[in-house]
């Protein structure tokens, strides 16, 4: 028996440089360049399955289990979120589970710079503080962070799904990125997060993601696909990304000049970003040779590689790798990155949110309490009997037949819960690889909040069968059945 021999594929091939705070970076690379998985391998987000070999640094020391977990937080290019919330509850659960400690320090970080930039501030945001401060129950941070995404205007309307109307794709997205910035994230590393958005909202978005990065010192890195010229501008760096191999990592407006060097030049009214992805194409690239068209010859892209490591650029990159950090100067950064929120909370709020849904489906509980009451009656009519006989196997095998079929009743009439818990999976999923939701705490919400609803179905059901079918007349034996039949229903959940 023959097996096929499995060979290595390199997905990032010699990635090496230096993503600097207070720089927003764009990604940029064709579809199946390997940009998603450099993105995760910079969030430790990789499979299991895949091997990484080198080092991750964050401020000189490599990223491990003693670094705070909460430093970085990947966005995916998919939007996934559970549709019976609205976009405020969404964006305020991740805040809570993310474990923000001052809702008020995200802001004054921002307003009461060291570095002196509070001119790039909103001229909005003073009045914007002065309005919502005083709101009862309102989180200042999530209350922000709708508005500047403009999201004010849906921010209690529910996600909705594929059956349920709700917010539209572009709202989404904007939802996905409000999730994560509510944290205590410092690195942030967002993939095609233009996706369903149009070219004015993207510009909206990644203007706010720029004044983040400048005021907070963030470090933001994230791919686009074909960005606009407007768009483009906003980006402190670029990294270009061919097959797995950076073809050039370094200021924007040094990237032309560096393809320049190599005798390609980019028309005057031809999009940056365009021309940066298919200078390193075979089919595109010679329209951008400058020099003799006899001497052209196609630059494949690991001469591109090689010719940027040589350059002064990645010198520089390479130097920095090396350049000692000192940890102790970032203590209240590691600080503010370590979740303080205690399990208790997490539990709350993950039980509260069990309660929201619980009201939101309300309807279908309702309905399902209406069919346990008819479906009650006709099973007593069945099986009416006022004082059954109980001397033989075939009067045992009435009472058997009847307690069968209050079990298996019982138990479909409660298939619909395990519908929507399935339902909302993906969800959980994303949130669990986010680190913002445990699933010791969804397993322990969903099953208190099933205990009470259960507990009124067996009720029901046992208080309108139980003596017309001609059990045994006594209340203890009738709270046994009912008991009974609830064990049996929480176990098979």
């Amino acid at each position: 028996m023959c097996t096929a021999r499995k060979e290595p594929i390199k997905i990032i091939n010699g990635a090496s440089g230096t993503i600097r705070s207070s720089r927003m970076t764009l990604l940029l690379g064709a579809p199946g360049s390997g940009k998603t998985t450099f993105l995760k391998a910079l969030a430790q987000k990789l499979d299991s399955s895949l091997k990484l070999k080198g080092k991750v640094m964050y401020n000189g020391q490599e990223v491990n289990f003693s670094t705070p977990q909460y430093m970085h937080a990947y966005i995916s290019q998919y939007d996934l979120h559970n549709a019976d919330m609205t976009v405020r509850e969404t964006i305020d659960f991740s805040s809570k589970m993310l474990g923000t400690n001052n809702e008020f320090g995200m802001l004054g970080e921002g307003i009461i710079s060291k570095h002196g930039r509070i001119n790039k501030v909103n001229q909005d945001l003073d009045s914007f503080m002065k309005t919502s401060t005083f709101g009862e129950g309102s989180n200042l941070t999530t209350n922000y962070i709708i508005k500047i995404l403009g999201l004010s205007d849906c921010a209690d309307t529910l996600v909705g799904d594929e059956l349920r109307r709700g917010i539209s794709g572009g709202q989404k997205k904007r939802a996905t990125i409000g999730e994560m910035l509510v944290g205590l994230a410092r690195c942030f590393f967002m993939d095609d997060i233009s996706t369903g958005l149009d070219s004015s909202t993207t510009y909206e978005i990644l203007k706010f993601l720029q004044q983040m990065t400048h005021l907070m010192d963030l470090t933001m890195v994230i791919s686009l696909l074909q960005p606009p010229p407007e768009t483009l501008e906003l980006f402190d760096d670029i990294i270009l990304l061919c097959e797995g191999q950076i073809v050039y990592h370094g200021p924007r407006e040094n990237a032309i000049s560096f393809f320049g060097i190599m005798g390609f030049k980019c028309p005057d009214r031809k999009n940056v970003a365009d021309f940066l992805q298919e200078v390193t194409s075979k089919m595109d690239q010679k329209q951008y040779w400058i020099g003799d068209e006899n001497k052209y010859q196609y630059w494949p892209i690991k001469k591109f590689s090689e010719s940027f490591r040589s350059s002064y650029h990645p010198q520089l990159v390479e130097d920095s790798l090396y350049m000692p950090n000192n940890m102790g100067k970032h203590k209240e950064i590691k600080k503010s990155a370590t979740r303080s929120i205690s399990r208790w909370n997490i539990f709350k709020a993950c039980f509260l949110r069990e309660v929201l849904f619980l009201k939101r489906n309300s309807p279908l509980h309702i309905f399902k309490t209406i069919q346990i009451v008819i479906l009650a009656f006709v099973i007593s009519t069945v099986f009416l009997r006022t004082n059954m006989k109980h001397k033989n196997v075939l009067d045992a095998n009435k009472y058997m037949g009847s307690l069968f079929i209050a079990i298996v009743i019982v138990n479909i009439n409660g298939m619909t819960e395990i519908a929507m818990t399935i339902k909302r999976l993906p969800t959980f999923y994303k949130q669990r690889e986010l680190l913002a939701l445990p699933g010791w705490a969804l397993l322990c919400s969903i099953f208190l909040i099933s205990i009470p609803m259960s507990l009124v179905e067996t009720c029901l059901w046992t208080s309108l069968t139980y003596y017309v079918i001609g059990y045994a007349p006594s209340f203890l034996r009738s709270f046994t059945m009912q008991m009974l039949i609830q064990l049996v229903k929480l176990s098979l959940r």
